[in-house]
C-alpha cells in the first residue's frame, strides 16, 4: 500500500482505498455469516455497491490530508488512518445511496438493481411467504444501517491513530450525519408539500435540500475531514471548504440535469426518474415559474406521476428548455465553478503545494463536467 509521505498518483490512491473497503467488508461478511450463513446478502449488497468507482470523496479527503501536510511542513504518520477515513466515507455514501433508493423507490443504481430490488428478487426466487416488496425494503434498510454503523467504526479506527486531531474531526463527521439525514427528510417534504408561491422561495428550498442532502457531504466534508484528521489548522479547513462546497453544489446541479436530460446508458438510471418522483429541484423551480402559464400547469400536472411515459419526459424537456431553465442551471454551474477556482487559487497562501492544487483542479473538472 502506498504511503502518504511521498507523492503518488490518484490511481494508486483509489486502488488502495478499494482494497481497504474490500478487506473491511470481507471481515464483516465473516462476522455476519458466523452468526448465520443466510445473513450474507446484507454485506454482499454493499460489496457490489462500493466496488470500483471514482472514489471522489476519498480523493478529496486525500487532498485535504496532503494540504495539511504542506501547512505543517512535515510528513504525516500512520497513513492507514487516511485509508480508514476514506473507507468510512465510502460506506457512509453506500448507506445514503441504499436508503435514498428505498425512499425514492428507484429500481436501479449504477446500472444494476438497487439494493431493495436485489432483496425483492431473493424473496421471489426463494418463493418465501409474505410481501415481497416489504422484504426488499426491510433488507435494504438493514443493509444501509450496517453500512452507516461500519462507517462510524472505520472513522473511529482512523481517529484512534491520531488522537490529538480526533475531537475536531469527530465533530465534523457527526455533523455530516445530521445534515445529510435532515436534507433527505427535507427532500421528501418538498416532494409532497406542493409548489412554492414564488420563484425565490422555490429556489431557496431547492438549494437547501441540495446543499445538505448532497453537496456538503460530497465535497466540503471529505476535504475538511482529511485536513482536520491530519492536524491542519481550522483556517486551512475553512479555506478548503470554501473551495469545495461550490463544486458540491455544481455537482448536484449537474446531477439534476442528468436526471432529466441524461443518457440512461451512461448514468445507470432511467432518464426521468427524478420527474416521476416529483423532485423539486432548481431546474424544476425555474421551469414552473418562468414557463408560460399553460406550460407551467402542464409541467406541474406531470411532475410526480409514477407512470410518466417517455413522451411525457420529452415534453417536460421541451418545456424546461423553452423556458430557459436548462440554460439558467448551466450558467449557475459555470458561476459556481468560477467561484471554486478563485477559492482554490488562494490555497497557496496556506502552503498547499502545486501538486495538491493540480489534483484538486482535476477533481473539480470531473465533478462539474461529468456525464454519469
Amino acid at each position: 500500500m502506498p504511503t502518504t509521505g511521498h507523492p503518488y498518483d490518484q490511481a494508486q490512491f483509489v486502488a488502495a482505498v478499494n482494497l481497504r473497503v474490500e478487506e473491511f467488508l470481507a471481515e464483516k461478511r465473516d462476522q455476519v455469516t458466523a452468526i448465520a450463513a443466510p445473513s450474507a446478502p446484507l454485506v454482499d449488497s454493499l460489496i457490489a455497491l462500493s466496488g470500483g468507482g471514482k472514489k471522489l470523496r476519498p480523493v478529496l479527503a486525500w487532498i485535504g490530508w496532503r494540504a495539511a501536510a504542506g501547512e505543517i511542513d512535515r510528513e504525516l504518520s500512520d497513513p492507514q488512518a487516511l485509508f480508514n477515513l476514506a473507507a468510512a466515507l465510502e460506506l457512509f455514501q453506500a448507506a445514503a445511496l441504499v436508503h435514498d433508493d428505498v425512499i425514492d423507490r428507484s429500481a436501479t443504481r449504477r446500472s444494476q438493481p438497487s439494493v431493495h430490488i436485489q432483496f425483492q428478487e431473493r424473496h421471489r426466487k426463494a418463493c418465501w411467504s409474505g410481501d415481497t416488496a416489504h422484504f426488499g425494503t426491510t433488507g435494504a434498510i438493514l443493509s444501509g444501517d450496517l453500512a452507516l454503523s461500519w462507517a462510524s467504526e472505520l472513522f473511529d479506527l482512523a481517529s484512534e491513530a491520531l488522537p490529538n486531531n480526533a475531537l475536531r474531526a469527530g465533530r465534523v463527521f457527526r455533523r455530516m450525519h445530521t445534515e445529510v439525514i435532515t436534507g433527505q427528510y427535507l427532500d421528501v417534504v418538498a416532494e409532497v408539500a406542493g409548489p412554492n408561491a414564488t420563484e425565490s422561495e422555490a429556489l431557496r428550498q431547492a438549494r437547501t435540500v441540495l446543499t445538505y442532502k448532497s453537496a456538503k457531504y460530497s465535497t466540503e466534508y471529505p476535504i475538511a475531514l482529511g485536513c482536520a484528521l491530519a492536524g491542519g489548522s481550522p483556517e486551512l479547513a475553512t479555506a478548503l471548504a470554501e473551495a469545495a462546497l461550490p463544486l458540491g453544489i455544481a455537482f448536484q446541479l449537474r446531477d439534476d440535469l442528468l436526471g432529466v436530460f441524461g443518457d440512461a446508458g451512461v448514468t445507470g438510471k432511467p432518464v426521468g426518474d427524478d420527474l416521476r418522483e416529483g423532485k423539486r429541484t432548481e431546474l424544476i423551480a425555474y421551469g414552473l415559474h418562468r414557463a408560460p402559464d399553460a406550460d407551467a400547469a402542464e409541467l406541474e400536472a406531470m411532475l410526480g406521476d409514477p407512470d410518466l411515459t417517455e413522451p411525457g419526459v420529452a415534453r417536460i424537456q421541451e418545456i424546461l428548455t423553452t423556458a430557459g431553465a436548462l440554460s439558467h442551471v448551466e450558467e449557475e454551474i459555470r458561476s459556481l465553478t468560477d467561484r471554486s477556482a478563485e477559492a482554490r487559487a488562494r490555497l497557496k497562501d496556506f502552503g498547499v503545494s502545486p501538486e495538491v492544487l493540480q489534483d484538486f483542479d482535476a477533481v473539480a473538472d470531473r465533478l462539474v463536467s461529468r456525464t454519469s
